[in-house]
């Protein structure tokens, strides 16, 4: 580890505090319906919308109402997105006559964006034509992150509301997130890309010649309008296979530290926002801290695993020290151009969200850094998380402490002035389960089968972690691979839709049931027997719940993944 590593990381954690406070404000005031700086030039469009879809923006809707719109636009969304890429061989915008996708392959990758996954069991420039990849994903990357961000905004209302039987209306919520937030930013940040070398075109592909003489076919194509929603929605997919490793992704320094800012921005604003919403900040910060500590902690594993370097090297005198001529440590995999600093930083940040956007292979990571993006997406990415979802998962762990902290004292649990009673905890549990329901028993099942390792580039404790990570990126709404397992089959693509939609939906419902319950509750005012959530003892319980949850979940497969290859390497006994 170096003291300029340091640097940056710290240069990144100023910039997200600094702008969480004025973006949850911008956002609080957005679906609130308040007047905003934007709303001179966006209002009279968000009126049209309304009108042309038959949407009266004053009714709103009980949370079972709320749901099942939110269900059926993802439906909508789904067949439109794969019925696309059935057709897009006869489609425009197509240069480089780009065939249909496989009916298997179709339908995972329409899932995979409509539950903000973006898991991608293809090459981008090789598989979809351009009208596809706007038409279809980046479309998709916005509705998808506002669908998230609005079903977060949903949870906040029942939290902050009294005795009320509506927690908004999800039309009204999706097109002001869409309009106010995702297309501003989006619009503004896509030109900076550009500027910075992006490439943003509809021509065909570029013929060059090498140094070496050799003739290089380069793909072009509309990157920087994906790439910038594709980051700043947490999607996570990459217009190119190599994702932003890709010069065409991620062309500079300076767009590698946008890309980790947006991908925590307006999750962390979201935090900002429920405090405000239920009339205390101090609550958002304290959310805000322990996703904040957690997420710290994960850059010191490793950045530390990665700065080490690799042990299985040491008898042959390979030098692996940092030094003026060379980045040290673990560089298999990873970007000279970003290092090991910005490439443990980045697997770090995109795996506390739900981006699963690459800047370097996690594949290639030493077992304890490989085993820290692994661990953020099992523990439901709440650390930030993905927009909308980190902080409605985050919420959840907050109901299972207080419930905790109320069996310790004997006295019903509650939170923000809202009581936690039975249907609430049973909710929380039943959204929590589904997760390992799935990526524990499918990687299980594909470990013991050939259709599951005839995928997987290793054999041993390693080829189980690709396995393992697999199924937890795709139930986790992630979309990072450890890029050692090949996913394009028909068991991974049917597996992996189940995954992807238990993942999402299963986890959503629930969610929503409780944004119900306790919107019709009455708030209740702070006794001497109320436990403060707001400073640090509040923080440490909310965190180690986490840690314990996630723990007794998840490290006995950890044991067999990345522990053990861990255990292996220093012993010297893994090759």
């Amino acid at each position: 580890m170096t003291i300029n590593g340091w640097l940056q990381i710290a240069l990144f954690s100023a910039i997200i505090i600094a702008l969480t406070r004025p973006v949850g404000g911008y956002m609080t005031r957005v679906f609130g319906g308040e007047r905003t700086l934007l709303s001179p030039v966006l209002r009279p469009l968000e009126i049209a919308l309304y009108r042309i879809a038959g949407v009266d923006e004053r009714t709103e809707q009980h949370w079972l109402t709320y749901t099942v719109a939110m269900l059926l636009f993802s439906a909508a969304s789904f067949l439109l997105l794969f019925g696309l890429m059935r057709v897009q061989g006869a489609l425009p915008f197509n240069p480089q006559g780009m065939a249909a996708v496989a009916p298997d392959l179709a339908a995972n990758t329409a899932i995979s964006f409509v539950t903000n996954t973006n898991w991608q069991n293809y090459g981008g420039e090789g598989t979809l034509s351009y009208l596809v990849q706007m038409l279809g994903l980046t479309v998709h990357n916005f509705v998808s992150a506002a669908t998230g961000i609005a079903l977060a905004v949903a949870l906040i209302r029942g939290f902050s509301r009294r005795s009320s039987q509506t927690v908004g209306n999800f039309w009204v919520d999706l097109t002001r997130c869409t309009l106010y937030v995702l297309t501003p930013i989006a619009v503004v940040v896509a030109l900076v890309f550009v500027w910075q070398g992006m490439p943003q075109t509809l021509g065909a592909t570029v013929d060059a010649t090498t140094l070496e003489g050799v003739k290089q076919s380069l793909a072009l194509g509309p990157v920087a309008s994906q790439e910038v929603i594709k980051i700043l929605g947490t999607n996570g997919g990459g217009f190119f296979n190599a994702n932003s490793a890709h010069p065409f992704e991620n062309p500079t320094a300076l767009t590698n530290l946008m890309q980790m800012v947006m991908i925590f921005l307006l999750a962390a604003a979201l935090t900002n926002m429920f405090g405000r919403m239920v009339g205390s900040e101090r609550q958002g910060w304290a959310i805000f801290s322990a996703m904040g500590i957690l997420f710290l902690a994960g850059v010191l594993v490793c950045y530390g695993a990665e700065s080490g370097g690799n042990p299985m090297f040491a008898p042959y005198g390979i030098d692996q020290n940092a030094s003026a001529t060379q980045a040290g440590g673990n560089m298999e995999g990873k970007e000279v151009r970003f290092g090991i600093a910005n490439s443990a930083l980045y697997a770090t940040v995109t795996t506390d969200t739900s981006t699963g956007a690459v800047n370097s292979m996690h594949d290639s990571f030493m077992p304890l850094g490989g085993m820290v993006p692994l661990t953020n997406i099992l523990l439901g990415e709440v650390i930030f998380g993905g927009v909308g979802s980190g902080l409605y998962g985050m919420l959840l762990f907050v109901i299972v402490a207080m419930f905790v902290a109320g069996l310790m004292v004997g006295r019903t649990p509650e939170y923000v002035g809202k009581k936690l009673e039975a249907h609430e905890v049973k909710m929380t549990l039943l959204a929590l389960l589904c997760l390992p329901l799935v990526n524990i028993v499918f990687a299980s099942i594909a470990a013991a089968i050939p259709a599951g390792v005839a995928s997987v580039a290793n054999n041993g404790p390693h080829g189980f972690s690709e396995i393992l990570y697999a199924y937890s990126s795709m139930a986790g709404n992630n979309g990072s691979a450890f890029a050692g397992l090949s996913g394009n089959t028909l068991w991974y693509n049917l597996t992996g839709i189940i995954c992807m939609f238990v993942g999402r939906f299963f986890f959503i419902v629930p969610m929503m049931a409780i944004a119900g319950s306790l919107a019709g509750k009455r708030r209740l005012a702070a006794s001497l027997g109320t436990f403060p959530t707001t400073g640090g003892l509040f923080v440490g319980l909310l965190i180690g719940t986490i840690l314990i949850v996630g723990g007794l979940t998840y490290f006995p497969a950890l044991a067999l993944g990345p522990v053990v290859e861990h255990l292996m390497i220093g012993t010297g006994t893994l090759f």
